[in-house]
C-alpha cells in the first residue's frame, strides 16, 4: 500500500506547484495568439477612398511566432537571455514575436512579410522560456535554483507573478431578486462575452407583471414582446413557444402580448430603432437598430456567424437571420427562468457556488492583454501607411510597424499591475521570502469584489469550496475571505476553445439544430 505522505509530497512536487500556471501561458502561446491575430485578420486604411488617385490598401495578418528570449547589446550582437541574467542586469525577460503580414495594394499583392512587431513577456518554465527542458544540473550551471517552480515574469529585473482571478460564469443565465420602489423585481441576467467584449443582459419582470429587457447602448428598457418581434418571431405563437408551454407561464405571457405595439418583424425593428435614435430618418433609425442587435445583444452568439463573411455576400442576410433567431430564443429561455423564479419552481442563483465561478489564470490575462495591445498596433500601423501615403513615399511594412507601440503596450500592466478593464492589483512582485512563501503567491486567487463592502456571504467558506480552495490560508483584514489559495491537490480544467466542437457532439447526441422552418 502506497503512503500517503509520499504520494502527497510527490504531487506537490516543483512541476505541481504553478502547473497550472504553466498550462494556461502554454495553451496561451499555442492557441490564443493566433487565434487574437485570427480575430483582427485585416488592417485597412482610408488610402484610396478618399479620392481616386489611389488605389485602396489594406494588410493581412497571417500566422505569428514567438521566439526564444534574446537580449541585444549596445553594440548590436545578440545572445540567448536566461531568468538569471535578467534578474542581475534588471532586464526584461522577453522574446521577439513575429507575425506574418502581406501589403495589398488593389489588385497588386506583395510577398509576405515576417515583421518582428514586439516582445512578450515569458514565464519562466513556459515552452518558450530557454530552461524549457533543462535538467537540474544544467539549471544549475545557468545560475538557476533547480527547485524553483518558475509560473512567474521578470520585468526590468522584479519577479512578477499574476494573480488568477475570480469571476462569475459567463454566457450562463443567473436568477436573482431586487427591490425598487419597495416591490420586489424578478431578474434574470447573463453576462454575454464575445472576444473580450462583455456585455450584461437583463430581463426582468415590472410591477404590472410585464418583461423588460435591457442591454448595453440602449437607455432605459425595451418592450420584451416587441424586442422578440424585431429578431424575427413575427407571430404570437412563435414568441410564446419560445418561452415556455406551462399554462402558468402563458398566462404571464397573455398579459405581455397584450400590451405589444407591434405586429410583425419591421415594426418591431422600427421599435428598437426609434429607442435609439429618437428624430432621426427612418432608414438611419433602422440601420442603428439591427447594427445594435447584431453586436450589443447576447453578443456571445455571434459565434455562429460564419468566420470572414461581409455584408455584400449572398448568404450573409440568411445567417444574420439565424443569429439573431438564436437570439431570441435565449431571451426566450431568460423569460422562461424569470417566471418561474416567480412561480417558486426555482430558487435564486447561488453567485458563490462554485460551479457559477470562473477563474482567469495568466493565459486569459495575457490574452487580453495581447488583444487591446495588437489593436493598438494596428491603429498605428494602420496611420503610419496613410501618412507615407499622403507623403507620396513607397508603401512599406518595414517601416510601418513600429515594435515598440505594441512591447511597451504589453510591459507596463505587468510592471504597474493595472490591467485592461481598470481592475487593480493583477500583478504582484513575487514573495522571496522563504520557499512555502513564493508556492502560496504562485497559487493565490483574488475576487473582484470591493474590500471596503461588507459581502458577508462571499466571504465565507462555501461547501463548493472543499478540495479546490484552502479553508485556513486567507489574510485577516480588510482582504479576509476575498483573498484565497488552492487546495493542495487542485486541478483546473480548461475550457473548449472551439463551439462548433460541442455543438457536434451536442447534435451527434440528438439534439437538433434551430431552425426557422420548425417553428
Amino acid at each position: 500500500m502506497l503512503d500517503t505522505n509520499v504520494l502527497s509530497s510527490a504531487y506537490f512536487s516543483r512541476e505541481h506547484v504553478a502547473r497550472h500556471q504553466l498550462d494556461s501561458y502554454n495553451n496561451f502561446l499555442d492557441f490564443n495568439l493566433q487565434k487574437v491575430v485570427d480575430e483582427q485578420r485585416i488592417i485597412e486604411t482610408d488610402i484610396g477612398q478618399r479620392g481616386k488617385d489611389n488605389d485602396p490598401v489594406w494588410v493581412e495578418l497571417g500566422k505569428i511566432e514567438v521566439l526564444k528570449p534574446v537580449v541585444r547589446e549596445a553594440d548590436g550582437s545578440q545572445s540567448s537571455l536566461f531568468p538569471s541574467e535578467a534578474r542581475l542586469r534588471n532586464l526584461t525577460y522577453a522574446a521577439p514575436i513575429q507575425l506574418d503580414m502581406v501589403l495589398v495594394q488593389g489588385d497588386e499583392r506583395q510577398e509576405a512579410i515576417v515583421t518582428t512587431i514586439g516582445q512578450l513577456p515569458v514565464m519562466i518554465g513556459s515552452q518558450s522560456c530557454n530552461l524549457c527542458g533543462m535538467s537540474d544540473e544544467e539549471r544549475i550551471s545557468f545560475g538557476e535554483d533547480s527547485h524553483d517552480p518558475g509560473g512567474y515574469f521578470i520585468v526590468n529585473g522584479s519577479e512578477r507573478v499574476l494573480m488568477t482571478l475570480e469571476d462569475l460564469a459567463s454566457n450562463k443565465i443567473m436568477t436573482e431578486y431586487t427591490e425598487r420602489y419597495n416591490e420586489r423585481i424578478y431578474v434574470a441576467k447573463v453576462f454575454s462575452q464575445f472576444r473580450g467584449y462583455r456585455a450584461l443582459v437583463i430581463v426582468e419582470r415590472n410591477r404590472k407583471n410585464l418583461l423588460e429587457v435591457s442591454f448595453p447602448s440602449v437607455a432605459g428598457h425595451l418592450r420584451y414582446v416587441d424586442l422578440m418581434r424585431g429578431l424575427g418571431l413575427g407571430n404570437d405563437l412563435d414568441i410564446v413557444h419560445a418561452v415556455s408551454d406551462d399554462e402558468q407561464i402563458l398566462t404571464f405571457m397573455m398579459q405581455n402580448l397584450e400590451e405589444s405595439e407591434c405586429d410583425d418583424t419591421e415594426e418591431g425593428i422600427m421599435y428598437v430603432g426609434k429607442k435609439l435614435a429618437p428624430n432621426q430618418t427612418r432608414d438611419y433609425q433602422r440601420k442603428r437598430a439591427e447594427f445594435v442587435l447584431d453586436n450589443y445583444l447576447l453578443p456571445h452568439l455571434n459565434y455562429l456567424m460564419p468566420e470572414g463573411l461581409k455584408e455584400e455576400d449572398p448568404g450573409y442576410q440568411q445567417a444574420t437571420e439565424s443569429v439573431r433567431l438564436a437570439k431570441a430564443y435565449f431571451l426566450g429561455r431568460m423569460a422562461e427562468a424569470c417566471f418561474d423564479l416567480v412561480l417558486e419552481n426555482r430558487r435564486i442563483d447561488d453567485k458563490d457556488h462554485y460551479s457559477n465561478k470562473r477563474l482567469k489564470l495568466a493565459g486569459d490575462l495575457m490574452e487580453d492583454l495581447f488583444r487591446i495591445s495588437l489593436n493598438r498596433l494596428t491603429r498605428d500601423v494602420k496611420y503610419q501607411l496613410e501618412r507615407a501615403s499622403m507623403r507620396h513615399r513607397d508603401l512599406s511594412i518595414g517601416t510601418a510597424v513600429r515594435a515598440d507601440v505594441l512591447t511597451e503596450r504589453l510591459l507596463h500592466p505587468l510592471a504597474t499591475g493595472n490591467w485592461v478593464g481598470g481592475r487593480t492589483g493583477v500583478s504582484q512582485l513575487l514573495d522571496r521570502i522563504d520557499h512555502m512563501a513564493v508556492v502560496s503567491h504562485l497559487r493565490r486567487v483574488i475576487s473582484p469584489l470591493s474590500r471596503s463592502q461588507p459581502h458577508f456571504e462571499a466571504r465565507d467558506l462555501h461547501p463548493t469550496q472543499w478540495g479546490r480552495i484552502c479553508p485556513s490560508e486567507t489574510p485577516e483584514g480588510p482582504n479576509c475571505g476575498l483573498v484565497k489559495n488552492f487546495a493542495q491537490m487542485v486541478e483546473i480544467s480548461k475550457g473548449v476553445p472551439d463551439e462548433q466542437v460541442v455543438n457536434r457532439m451536442l447534435y451527434n447526441l440528438g439534439v437538433e439544430e434551430l431552425k426557422r422552418e420548425v417553428l
